[in-house]
């Protein structure tokens, strides 16, 4: 049993999504493909299928956080448009 248009098109409303009436029934058609792909996977076995976050065995590669000097304020600043001593310079975005 798949998704019927009235479903297809409250969710479409709910996803502030407008269709018009050919595209309702493809979609239809398709989401209800998908539904019907996802009632197959529900009927097979998986109780000794062992929960995984991702398919592939994935570890993070990440460089140590080794702490080193930063720049130094004049080389920073020395590209900004506008700056003074200290900061970079721009627009009031709140008011004065």
């Amino acid at each position: 049993m798949g998704l019927s248009r009235d479903e297809v098109a409250k969710v479409s409303l709910l996803a502030r999504l407008r269709f018009g009436d050919d595209e309702l029934d493809i979609l239809t058609s398709q989401l209800s493909q998908v539904v019907e792909y996802v009632r197959q996977l529900e009927e097979l076995d998986t109780e000794s299928v062992r929960p995984m976050a991702h398919v592939e065995d994935i570890h993070n590669v990440l460089v140590d956080d080794i702490p080193r000097p930063s720049l130094d304020r004049e080389e920073a600043l020395a590209n900004a448009p506008k700056r003074d001593e200290e900061c970079y310079r721009v627009p009031a975005v709140l008011g004065e």
